[in-house]
């Protein structure tokens, strides 16, 4: 492997990783584009695997904010059970969504989402 292409796993995984943990979610919003346009990689593996490099991060956030205190319980095991069932679901229409019609839906989502930060 080139050290070109390590330094940007590395990058990756650190920009990933600190927006994952200051923000609490955005990992992917982060390691999906980044992947695409920094190493190639196929859209809905980008996707895919955004959801396998979240998962260890999101371990790590929990942890820290579970032993600080800042979890509401009950807030998130009400959401835990649709979380998973959503999640489900949005795994098995990943392999029948087109990369085309992925990109533009994860770009309107990430336009929404910014738009509701700004206003």
């Amino acid at each position: 492997m080139d050290k070109e292409k390590y330094f940007k796993y590395i990058l990756i995984g650190l920009v990933t990783g600190t927006v994952n943990g200051l923000f609490g979610s955005g990992g992917g919003s982060i390691a999906v584009p980044a992947m695409i346009l920094l190493l190639g990689t196929e859209e809905h593996k980008a996707h895919a695997s955004a959801i396998a490099i979240i998962l260890p991060l999101t371990i790590v956030s929990a942890f820290f904010y579970i032993s600080n205190g800042f979890v509401n319980w009950s807030i998130t095991l009400r959401v835990i059970l649709g979380g998973m069932v959503g999640g489900y679901i949005g795994a098995k229409l990943l392999s029948k969504c087109p990369a085309n019609v992925l990109r533009k839906i994860f770009a309107l989502f990430m336009i929404i989402a910014a738009l509701r930060m700004i206003f």
